[in-house]
């Protein structure tokens, strides 16, 4: 989902009623950024605090590409990162995901080893259908047994775009939560859905409805969905001990624009890319008798800190054998403060750009390659902004390219070298990147190797349903990254 996709920040057809209600009732944010124009990468952040680029959700096979948990990858989510949940369990919080995963999906990875005490959802993405030779088609999990797969027993029209799975989800959430205040246990529930992502579904009630096409009536689905959520937690009376935050793994995928891509507003680029488009996400934090009721929020965020803030919420700190990247942004969401920090926008192994306060230095420009744009893979459609958008990988080290993003969103003309006011701005900000880079310890790299032998063939549960498939001999290659 993309910055521009919601009514709150300004998309014209107005058609996220409840979303934007959350945004009145809580606080905005318009400065809150992913730490990857990625998914599984940006999930990993997330829920460990740390850039992806510390943790391992990235490769080192080519310069800076971007990387993610197929089917056939060998890696996953390393057991020497500390998980948000299982942070949270110290605590004695219950915690549950709904939905994607994608921190891998060999046994070792599983979301209940890691600190979730439930799960239904997917290891993967809904791609598919795959005819079970090739390819296995993806299973759906409830808890440490696979119930079903995708296309089979979870149905995906291609045709139509009719899928019930953001019901289904809708209604896990709205359960687990009664359970939970049933039993007055504290809670964690991420709710990770997907029907955003290309193949875009949305449910028969909500098909045809949206002036956006099928991608509007996704979004539409998602919006009830979240609307439904937070008039759960009034019914029950805990919206009031109840932190909510809504927002983005990732840009709107421009490449499957329009009929199943979103909006990044005015910003330049999409998915993929580590322009504003591709990293920049609509954000929206809600606690009734808490934060001010419509807040309007300049903070510079970053889904590393939904890491620390939750930690803090909880009355626990941060791991400090390690380095957090997430900060704890509560004294901005509750008193209004501004933080001072940086943003750091990777691809794969290279930090390609770095905000401070209003200005944005590209270290390295890149959107895709000459050879990939002429298939027709294009992450910038009309957006062209010569010596910005580039083809190939353009180094700027030396002289980084330097935007206002009060004055330029959208990117579009980068500042004088000779002016003063380049000048000024280099020189903060190149004391952040020296810093930076000097205490920098990436991880072991998690995104390297491919093995169609991993591949969803026989996952646990599978001979209760007699869905086992035979995989074939194992065969590790380096991943191909193309992008």
């Amino acid at each position: 989902m993309g910055w521009g996709d919601l009514g709150a920040f300004g998309e014209p057809s107005k058609e996220t009623p409840n979303l934007d209600q959350m945004a009145s009732e809580g606080m905005l944010f318009l400065d809150f950024y992913t730490a990857n124009p990625l998914c599984s990468p940006s999930r990993a952040a997330l829920l460990t605090g740390r850039l992806p680029v510390r943790n391992g959700f990235y490769t080192t096979n080519a310069h800076a590409r971007n990387a993610y948990t197929p089917q056939d990858i060998v890696g996953g989510i390393p057991d020497s990162e500390l998980l948000l949940p299982e942070l949270l369990k110290k605590a004695g919080y219950i915690n549950k995901i709904i939905g994607k995963w994608h921190l891998g999906h060999r046994p070792q990875f599983h979301p209940l080893k890691h600190g979730f005490d439930e799960w239904f959802g997917s290891p993967n993405c809904h791609f598919g259908p795959f005819d079970n030779r090739a390819l296995p088609n993806i299973p759906v999990y409830r808890d440490w047994e696979m119930i079903g797969r995708y296309y089979e027993d979870f149905k995906i029209d291609l045709k139509t775009g009719e899928a019930n799975l953001t019901q289904i989800y809708l209604q896990e959430a709205l359960d687990f939560i009664s359970k939970q205040q049933a039993s007055q246990q504290p809670f964690f529930l991420y709710w990770a859905i997907d029907a955003t992502h290309a193949p875009v579904y949305a449910s028969k009630h909500f098909l045809g409805t949206s002036q956006r096409g099928l991608y509007g009536d996704a979004v539409r689905e998602i919006d009830d969905s979240v609307g439904k959520i937070l008039k759960h937690l009034q019914k029950l009376g805990i919206s009031e001990n109840t932190f909510v935050f809504f927002t983005s793994d990732n840009g709107a995928a421009l490449i499957s624009a329009p009929k199943e891509g979103g909006s990044n507003g005015r910003f330049l680029c999409g998915k993929q890319t580590t322009f504003e488009g591709g990293m920049r996400e609509p954000a929206i934090a809600w606690w009734p008798g808490h934060i001010p009721a419509g807040g309007v929020s300049h903070q510079l965020g970053n889904v590393m800190d939904l890491f620390t803030t939750s930690l803090s919420l909880a009355g626990l700190q941060p791991p400090s054998d390690r380095q957090i990247d997430g900060i704890d942004l509560l004294p901005a969401i509750l008193q209004g403060k501004l933080i001072d920090r940086p943003i750091f926008y990777y691809r794969g192994n290279e930090m390609m750009a770095v905000r401070v306060g209003l200005y944005k230095a590209h270290y390295w420009t890149w959107s895709n390659s000459w050879e990939e744009y002429s298939k027709g893979i294009d992450f910038c459609p009309g957006q062209n902004v010569s010596g910005v958008t580039t083809h190939t990988q353009e180094e700027h080290t030396t002289l980084p390219l330097l935007f206002h993003l009060g004055r330029d969103p959208g990117e579009k003309y980068p500042l004088s070298f000779a002016s003063d006011e380049y000048q000024r701005a280099m020189e903060r900000i190149s004391v952040i990147v020296q810093q930076h880079k000097v205490t920098m310890v990436p991880g072991e790299p998690q995104l390297n190797v491919c093995d169609k032998a991993v591949m969803n063939w026989s996952p646990p549960g599978c001979e209760k349903l007699g869905k086992c498939l035979k995989p074939p001999k194992s065969d590790p290659k380096k991943c191909f990254w193309p992008h």
